[in-house]
């Protein structure tokens, strides 16, 4: 199972009842954060998680209120113990703003290293399988595709035809390979993961429904409300219901939207706006959390 959750909902500046947008993602006891804008590490404290857990970073784009906490973040990391390798992934120019805002947390108990991700880069850590996407914003930003991939069940029949040792059985379904004997040569076909598609600061675009497409959950901008169309086209972000069409689009099963406006003091005045489009809509609140577990 995954634990989805949404620390912070808020664009542009943290409010006194709003944290910033942030996406915090556990799989097996490791954690994965998108974004980390300041007073996250507050965010992710309050909605219950693990600092000390957290094992990659994936920023979506360069502006203040999406990397700016990560100093604090990383020296509250230090603080709980964190002693792992950590990975911060990002646009281009990810290692010159990591160093950068690294130069007043030096003295940290664990490494830091980057990686600059581009159009449908991917790569797996943890048991997560990242795929960026460019998405369109004011400045270079991505999107992120989320999936945990699940093997097929172990078929003894199947075992037996390729002639595997039954020592070996065990081994081989939990992904060893031991002298030219696979995984491969005792599971079944693959079967459904989870998947999670994560995308803010943007306009709308084919791109975010085409890696949505039948996600169990799509987090994703709506910083306004649909009669601000021209203010969220001047400043290179989304409406409620460019949103919920997006959702509409990919056949995904949950719609979470997210970076609201700081002018938007209750979202939920606008949801049904996203509703009458896509009904399994929800405005997210600070905190949201979501176990999505592996269909049987």
């Amino acid at each position: 199972m995954l634990d989805v959750c949404i620390p912070g909902t808020g664009g542009t500046v943290p409010k006194l009842e709003r944290f910033l947008a942030c996406c915090y993602m556990r799989y097996n006891g490791a954690g994965l954060l998108i974004d980390c804008g300041e007073g996250t590490q507050l965010a992710v404290k309050k909605a219950g998680f693990s600092l000390g857990k957290i094992t990659t970073i994936l920023l979506t784009h360069f502006h203040a209120d999406h990397c700016s906490g990560l100093p604090g973040l990383l020296l509250s990391m230090g603080n709980e113990g964190h002693t792992d390798t950590l990975l911060i992934c990002g646009p281009k120019g990810v290692d010159e703003v990591v160093r950068s805002l690294m130069h007043i947390c030096q003295e940290l108990p664990f490494r830091v290293e980057t990686r600059v991700l581009g159009d449908f880069d991917s790569f797996e850590r943890d048991g997560f399988s990242v795929t960026s996407f460019e998405v369109r914003h004011s400045c270079p930003c991505l999107g992120y595709d989320i999936r945990i991939n699940r093997a097929g069940r172990f078929d003894t029949e199947k075992a037996k035809r390729n002639g595997v040792p039954v020592a070996l059985w065990s081994r081989l379904q939990k992904g060893e390979e031991i002298d030219g004997y696979t995984k491969d040569m005792v599971l079944g076909e693959s079967r459904r993961g989870i998947h999670v598609t994560y995308s803010t600061d943007t306009r709308p675009s084919d791109m975010i429904s085409t890696m949505a497409t039948e996600a169990d959950l799509l987090i994703c901008e709506g910083m306004f409300e649909s009669e601000k169309l021209d203010r969220a086209k001047e400043s290179s972000h989304m409406t409620v219901t460019e949103a919920a069409h997006l959702a509409e689009e990919s056949g995904c099963r949950e719609l979470w939207l997210t970076h609201f406006s700081p002018a938007l003091p209750d979202p939920s005045v606008c949801i049904g706006e996203a509703k009458a489009i896509f009904p399994n809509t929800e405005a997210g609140v600070d905190g949201m959390t979501k176990v999505i577990r592996f269909d049987e």
